[in-house]
């Protein structure tokens, strides 16, 4: 197509494409609440923080309705009958959803190693267990720390990595999709269903809406092989953005269906004592009003205020043209997860390999100050990190773009460990005033920082001590002293077998402080994604829809226009076309027309 002019290009994607038209769809939409957020982002902080969090309050009533459902009971039965077998859980997904696949992972297996040190009589069981999780994301692991370019648009993508990672008929797949249309993700699902494999399919839109109107949906969702949990919440707070409402339902979903799994494997290893002990002795409808209490304990007016300023504090410093690089370490997982979508999300430039001095210094960056790169991947995953190394000729046998068989990307482990999060020092962090780092506490790493010459805080003190600015952002179970720099959320974080509410906080203040704070710099427009990225085919129609409400034009227009845009954009430097969004610059150039500019 790489000679098709861009209205034939348009035309294309309009009329043989339209399996990637996705309007229809409730996590494309916007949602009645937040249509106002851009604005009030602007004029009344606090309130645009509650109209953020309102959305949330989506999910609790139809986590009651999934949790008493056969579909859950049948996920949570395949669960532990695979693990009391031996066999693996493969969970499954693709941006959001892949890093999502990866907490669960890691999750399960920062367990294990918790489970050894409180009961070693356990370590046969325990030691085997370690090895019984697995996550496939799309385009490896590589793409925790940077979206990998049209890989969700291949079905035969997905079904390769699942074959890679081991599949038999013996496992469980769990896939995992925000929209229930991920390319990629069913390609993984068929893997399973190639092989005689489990499979349950968790997805954020109605199933009869997608099996309307996605074709590659309706084939695996109407498969009777398949276990169908239609989670729907309806729209994002921010539209398409299924990083938030749609992830926070599935990691509830598929988190307590694991720790209900734990539950039911350990009553036949383990005393009472030692389930207590080990924290398993909570139930799926705890853990549901467990989740209500933490939304209401988030949107108190104290918390309200409180992340109201951090966000204030954030978005001042990008709106002066600064750096902010956060230190964390048993969370570092969930700042990836929410700082790597901000490149996709907010046109945002995106992190940076060490040696690539001429790509934009990432506005935001994570690291850890505990460990160098590499112990750090590890420590981070659980193991170590599983890459691709396909070549021209994979990419060629399954049918990829002729980009992928010309230029195969480096998507291997010495391409990961490019990507320095450990605790060397990186001088492009504080290449530009202002620049502040901070320390992102959950929990008990929070006590850490009430000791004397404590080892842990000294080493973050030490990472910390060239920057201009040091903060903390934490938050904790109780109550501690007031101190400056620091801002503290004050939450309940009962302890459960993944440590479900303490990832559930992060993710949810994460992305409620990543929203804000690149709201108020301009990158909504209403609630929609005004500077999103068009890096697949998904994101393309997206941009279109974007384009077609903010210029007030129709689809067609929107797309020829979108087209245009991507074209002249080819031969701008990287560096510009890295920070500068085709939806935002297609809507300027239509505004100027109709103006005669």
């Amino acid at each position: 197509m790489k000679s098709l002019s861009p209205q034939e290009k348009a035309h294309y994607f309009i009329e043989s494409e339209t399996e990637f038209h996705l309007g229809c769809l409730p996590t494309e939409q916007s949602h009645p609440k937040t249509r106002t957020l851009s604005t009030a982002l602007q004029t009344d902080l606090p309130a645009a923080v509650e109209m953020i969090q309102s959305v949330d309050d989506d999910i609790p009533p139809v986590l009651d309705r999934i949790l008493k459902s056969d579909p859950f009971a049948k996920l949570v039965f395949e669960m532990t009958r695979v693990l009391s077998n031996g066999n693996r859980i493969h969970f499954s997904g693709c941006g959001a959803t892949g890093r999502l696949s990866i907490l669960l992972d890691s999750a399960a297996r920062r367990f294990c190693a918790k489970a050894l040190e409180i009961c070693p009589e356990l370590s046969e069981n325990i030691l085997r267990l370690k090895e019984q999780t697995n996550a496939v994301m799309t385009g490896g692991d590589f793409a925790l720390i940077r979206s990998v370019e049209s890989f969700e648009d291949y079905i035969e993508f997905g079904r390769r990595q699942m074959v890679e990672a081991g599949i038999t008929q013996n496992d469980l797949i769990v896939a995992i999709s925000e929209g229930g249309e991920t390319s990629s993700v069913i390609g993984t699902i068929h893997a399973g269903l190639d092989c005689g494999a489990s499979v349950s399919f968790l997805f954020n839109n109605p199933a009869d809406v997608l099996v309307r109107h996605v074709k590659r949906s309706a084939e695996v969702i109407t498969d009777p092989r398949v276990n169908v949990l239609d989670i729907s919440t309806g729209p994002m707070a921010v539209a398409g953005s299924t990083r938030m409402q749609a992830t926070t339902m599935e990691l509830l979903v598929a988190g307590i269906a694991c720790e209900s799994a734990f539950l039911n494997l350990f009553a036949n290893w383990a005393s009472p004592d030692q389930i207590r002990r080990l924290g398993l002795d909570t139930s799926p409808e705890r853990s549901a009003d467990l989740f209500k209490t933490l939304l209401h304990q988030l949107q108190n007016k104290e918390n309200r205020a409180v992340l109201s300023d951090y966000i204030r504090f954030e978005s001042d410093l990008y709106k002066a043209n600064g750096l902010i690089t956060y230190f964390a370490d048993q969370y570092l997982l969930d700042i990836f997860t929410d700082t790597t979508e901000r490149a996709p999300t907010f046109k945002t430039p995106a992190f940076r390999a060490k040696d690539d001095v001429n790509a934009p210094i990432p506005w935001s960056y994570v690291k850890t100050p505990i460990r160098s790169t590499q112990p750090a991947w590890k420590e981070l995953l659980g193991q170590d990190p599983r890459c691709l190394t396909w070549t021209s000729d994979d990419y060629r046998a399954m049918n990829g773009p002729d980009h992928l068989i010309a230029d195969p990307p480096k998507l291997d482990r010495k391409a990961l460990y490019r990507f320095e999060i450990g605790n060397e020092p990186d001088p492009s962090r504080i290449a530009r005033q202002p620049n502040a780092a901070v320390a992102f506490l959950v929990g008990e790493e929070v006590d850490h920082f009430q000791k004397t010459n404590d080892p842990w805080t000294n080493a973050f003190l030490d990472c910390m001590k060239n920057f201009e600015a040091r903060k903390k952002l934490q938050i904790v179970s109780g109550s501690v002293p007031n101190e400056p720099d620091t801002w503290t959320l004050s939450l309940d974080l009962p302890q459960t077998p993944l440590d479900l509410f303490g990832h559930l906080a992060a993710k949810l203040v994460l992305n409620t402080i990543s929203t804000a704070a690149l709201g108020r710099i301009g990158r909504l427009s209403g609630n929609w994604m005004a500077h999103v990225e068009a890096s697949n085919k998904k994101l393309i129609d997206r941009s279109v829809r974007l384009i077609a409400e903010l210029a007030e034009v129709d689809y067609e227009t929107a797309c020829i226009t979108l087209y245009e845009t991507l074209e002249e954009m080819e031969p701008w430097p990287e560096s510009k076309k890295k920070i500068t969004s085709p939806a935002a610059w297609s809507v300027e150039k239509i505004r100027k027309r109709r103006a005669g500019v």
